[in-house]
This record gives C-alpha cells, structure tokens and sequence, in this order.
C-alpha cells in the first residue's frame, strides 16, 4: 500500500513554501487578535461561547505559529543543500 506508487504524482513533490509563509504569517496575527478578542467578551459578557470562540482562535494561531516554524525549517535546510524553490522539478 505505502511502497506502490499509483497515479502521476512526482516522485518529489514539494509544496510552495513561501505561500504557505505568506498565509501562515497572516493567520497568526489575526488569529491571535481574535482570541484575545473573544476572551476578552468572554470574561466581560460570562457568555461560555466566547470562551469556546477564544479556543478556537488559539488553537489557529498555535497551528500557525507551528507551520510558520516548520516551514522555515525546511527552508534552511534546503538552503543548506544548495537547492531553491525556483529549482524544483
């Protein structure tokens, strides 16, 4: 199952990091505005749906705060070996 190759993918296939750079970087800040928003509403209101809103805005920000690190990772690693993203096949 996992060892067969089925289809037309590349036997390399690489995701466009700098846009996925570029949609994380914009996630973060205004996921992270969102949650300290709705905690705030939270704690103003008693409402448990603010609360519940603030996790889930948290837990986009954490998501992508850890793409954000993962991405840059594998950028320097590819930097590292000498290949860019234009070189990609």
């Amino acid at each position: 199952m996992w060892g067969k190759r089925r289809g037309t993918e590349p036997l390399e296939a690489r995701s466009a990091l700098r846009a996925r750079a570029l949609l994380s970087s914009i996630a973060l800040p205004i996921a992270i505005a969102a949650a300290a928003f709705f905690a705030w509403l939270a704690s103003a209101t008693g409402e448990t749906v603010w609360a519940v809103e603030s996790g889930i805005a948290a837990f986009i920000a954490l998501v992508a705060a850890i793409d954000l690190v993962v991405i840059w990772a594998r950028i320097r690693r590819r930097r590292r070996a000498g290949t860019r993203e234009s070189e990609e096949p």
